[in-house]
């Protein structure tokens, strides 16, 4: 398949994250609601074009699920938000573990440690009702974090992103002082999270495919 399409729309996925960051910045609500709602489906065409597993497609449309609940600041609204998230950090583990073997003590450990000092910090200000649920969902995204760094640095840094991203929602719920702009930087990471845990899982699939397809074509060409 020629690469034009893939590059097309991942201008388009880049377009739209520029309108969603510069509308916050602008606060301009109607462009960052807008632009928010094309950004997973874009950049789950771009990872299907270029033939992504079924599970990343999975995971980044179970994102976009939890963007579109998001949207609203009802209780119930998050609470659908987080469990889509959870459940697109569910295909991500599924993934991760497929694709990768490598383990690093250390990494666990850190990775763990990271867990209890988050969840004991911002426990006493979560609302009663959010405690466990946040709780939950922050062991499968640590673990979707600590999955990630076992495919490369580029996944590895996606993944440390979206725990920086959600980190910032979640001390937003537990009433701590926020960063200026918070809305922001939680944007910016998430995206620049997805976009690298695309990367993370299609390069080293690139990579493999390639002596695939030449072979093929010599296959094609030899008489």
């Amino acid at each position: 398949m020629s690469p034009r399409p893939a590059r097309a729309l991942l201008v388009c996925f880049a377009l739209a994250a520029a309108a969603d960051l510069l509308g916050l910045l602008a606060g301009i609500d109607p462009a960052h609601r807008i632009a928010k709602m094309l950004l997973m489906p874009l950049l789950a065409v771009y990872a299907g074009v270029r033939g992504a597993p079924r599970l990343l497609i999975a995971a980044l449309l179970l994102g976009w699920c939890g963007d579109l609940a998001l949207l609203s600041d009802a209780d119930p609204a998050f609470l659908a938000g987080m469990a889509s998230f959870a459940a697109g950090h569910v295909c991500y583990l599924v993934l991760f573990r497929r694709t990768a073997r490598v383990r690093d003590a250390r990494l666990v450990l850190a990775y763990a440690t990271a867990l209890v000092v988050l969840v004991v910090l911002l426990w006493p200000g979560l609302p009663a009702g959010l405690r466990v649920p946040v709780a939950g969902y922050s062991l499968l995204l640590t673990a979707m974090a600590y999955g990630a760094t076992r495919l490369g640095p580029v996944a590895a840094l996606g993944g440390a992103l979206f725990m920086l991203s959600d980190t910032l929602i979640a001390t937003g719920v537990a009433d701590w002082p926020q960063l200026p702009m918070a809305s922001f930087w939680i944007m910016f990471t998430y995206i620049a999270a997805q976009y690298l845990l695309v990367r993370g899982v299609l390069d080293p699939l690139a990579v493999r495919r390639a002596p695939e397809a030449a072979y093929g074509e010599m296959r094609s060409t030899t008489p």
